[in-house]
């Protein structure tokens, strides 16, 4: 198998210990309820680093949100809606349903950048994903 690169490994949520097992079952987009693996199926990296560790990832969903709004709301003006008080709803229904739609990506990419970036002492281990 090929060694995939940092941004690979991150794009495709993958471990960032062996950048092989995948971070989450099944699809962002599925009927199924997402849930994130306990363990790396293939090197056996635990993802919860400590009781409440995915908590920290609120901050960064938090962050990811308030970059959409500002997306979708300049998108809105752009594209033509004129910025008066007769269109308020209308921005704020385009704003809620692109955070919707973002959501389960939101979920997911919210973890796998505090896996891959912001915990410290976590790094590649090149060959930790072969088998013994």
């Amino acid at each position: 198998m090929t060694e995939l690169s940092k941004f690979q490994a991150f794009i495709q949520c993958k471990c960032p210990r062996c950048r092989q097992g995948d971070i989450f079952t099944g699809s962002a987009y599925s009927f199924r309820l997402q849930k994130t693996n306990i363990y790396c199926p293939v090197c056996n990296l635990k993802f919860e680093r400590e009781p409440g560790f995915f908590y920290v990832a609120m901050f960064v969903s938090y962050a990811m949100n308030v970059a959409e709004i500002i997306t979708i709301g300049v998108a809105s003006y752009v594209l033509g809606l004129d910025l008066i008080y007769e269109n308020l709803w209308y921005y704020v229904g385009f704003i809620l349903f692109g955070v919707f739609l973002c959501s389960p990506i939101n979920y997911r990419y919210s973890r796998v950048i505090l896996l891959h970036y912001l915990t410290p002492g976590l790094h590649y281990v090149p060959g930790s994903g072969e088998k013994r």
